[in-house]
């Protein structure tokens, strides 16, 4: 049996707190918008599309929320089926047709991005802005080594992901 080191230890209890997190998110996400007919699903794939300021294909917005296509294609139907997208054209693929906001896709948008900056805003006082600074390039880092596989070492990777005060293959206490 391998066993894990002290910081592949940290590491998957970082993991599956992630985990917990995510289920929190959603719970919290579907609650904040709830009233406006969104769910957390529909809410991630508008904001896909309003963040990038341009229609997207189905295939493009999973790429960019690391969802499987499927689950974006049944979720961009219920959308246009809600009046909040419509499908347009795409000049680069005939089959791959863009999903575009409507306005009131952007008005269902913009009131749960307020929500949202509201409820976030309340959450960060209190914490140090350094801190959550460091726990963005970590959580990227671990995001970009689950891409690359399994078997590349963080070590393998420049220092720019690093926290800057927190020396290099450092445990924490």
């Amino acid at each position: 049996m391998i066993r894990r080191t002290p910081t592949g230890q940290r590491l998957t209890e970082l993991i599956l707190e992630t985990f917990r997190l995510n289920g929190a998110l959603l719970s919290r996400g579907d609650s904040l918008v709830r009233d406006i007919g969104l769910t957390s699903a529909r809410w991630q794939v508008l904001g896909a599309i309003a963040l990038e300021g341009r229609p997207l294909s189905v295939a493009q917005i999973a790429r960019r929320m690391g969802l499987s296509r499927q689950a974006v294609q049944r979720v961009a139907d219920d959308l246009e089926a809600a009046g909040l997208t419509a499908y347009r054209e795409n000049p680069d693929h005939k089959r791959a047709k863009l999903v575009a906001l409507t306005r009131q896709g952007e008005s269902a948008f913009a009131r749960a991005d307020a929500r949202q900056a509201a409820w976030v805003n309340g959450i960060g006082r209190g914490l140090n802005a350094a801190r959550v600074v460091d726990a963005l390039r970590l959580l990227r880092l671990v995001h970009e080594s689950c891409r690359e596989g399994p078997m590349r070492s963080a070590r393998d990777r420049t220092d720019a992901a690093q926290p800057a005060r927190t020396p290099r293959n450092t445990d924490p206490p």
